[in-house]
């Protein structure tokens, strides 16, 4: 086929027990954020918000749009799936600041008999603290990305709708634990100092390169359930896995090259600034002591 059949494109689906569960956490974030940001109006403005309305809502659309339709038969569409859970929704989420709200906007009985137990335990300490520290963070989100990537796993989330899904858990899961430790949202303290990011960026960067350049140069194709496809467009297997890897690699360099680069100007600028300010004391001493 040379052309999209009829009607892909407007083959919304309707996920019911994902739907309900976005339902219930968007529910519960704006009412423990209605609730905190009268006491907390500068830690949680409203556009924190708005960025939780758009990582829910790019979830949304990662699983339930044409995207998700297309992804049987595309690589490319896979890859753009891929994109919106790892870096679209968990940086949106993060920047949200979502632990106190959703922790506000928990039934009170639900906080008092289940979760006070919890915090109070000394296992669940060492488990978030294990969970917290960026090098388990980085680990965690760059070897799901490759793992899953593997021509073995990949297939087998084309056998099996449960590990399709807990594939794009782990995607989701392990990138708002990535993206944690660069925005770190209020009352999240960080671990390393704030220079210690950009690598860190940079590094993730270097991952993704590694295997979308291998994706676009290998010369095969590397997943045998898109060979056997029904083409629905007029990209080859091959020409669809060049395109998914070249896509991977600009969309991905982008999220994590920007935010190095604003970070580096953000470092550099108290500096340029000190040296402009002892500038002009040593002009007005000159000028004092003529």
């Amino acid at each position: 086929m040379s052309e999209f059949p009829g009607g892909i494109l407007r083959q919304w689906s309707f996920p019911v027990l994902p739907f309900a569960c976005l339902l219930i956490v968007t529910f519960i974030y704006f009412r423990g954020w209605v609730l905190a940001s009268r006491t907390r109006p500068q830690q949680l403005p409203s556009w924190r918000a708005f960025c939780f309305v758009g990582g829910i809502f790019s979830l949304w659309i990662a699983i339930a749009s044409p995207i998700d339709a297309l992804d049987d038969y595309l690589l490319t569409a896979h890859m753009v799936q891929h994109f919106i859970l790892m870096s679209i929704a968990p940086p949106l989420i993060v920047l949200s600041a979502p632990t106190v709200p959703m922790l506000r906007g928990l039934p009170r009985v639900l906080i008092r008999r289940v979760l006070r137990p919890l915090f109070a335990a000394r296992w669940f300490h060492g488990l978030l603290r294990f969970t917290a520290h960026p090098v388990v963070a980085w680990l965690a989100m760059n070897l799901a990305y490759l793992g899953w990537h593997t021509p073995a796993a990949f297939e087998l989330t084309f056998q099996s709708e449960n590990w399709h899904d807990f594939e794009h858990l782990c995607f989701f899961g392990t990138s708002v634990m990535y993206w944690w430790r660069v925005l770190n949202p209020w009352p999240s303290r960080p671990r390393w100092p704030r220079w210690a990011v950009i690598p860190y960026l940079l590094s993730g960067d270097v991952v993704n390169t590694m295997l979308s350049a291998f994706l676009a140069f290998c010369g095969r194709v590397l997943y045998s359930s898109y060979a056997a496809a029904p083409r629905i467009c007029r990209l080859t297997p091959l020409q669809d896995q060049v395109a998914a890897g070249s896509e991977m690699w600009v969309l991905n360099s982008i999220v994590f090259l920007v935010p190095a680069f604003i970070l580096t100007m953000r470092m550099l600028a108290p500096r340029s600034l000190n040296a402009k300010e002892e500038t002009g004391l040593h002009t007005r001493a000159k000028q004092v002591l003529l």
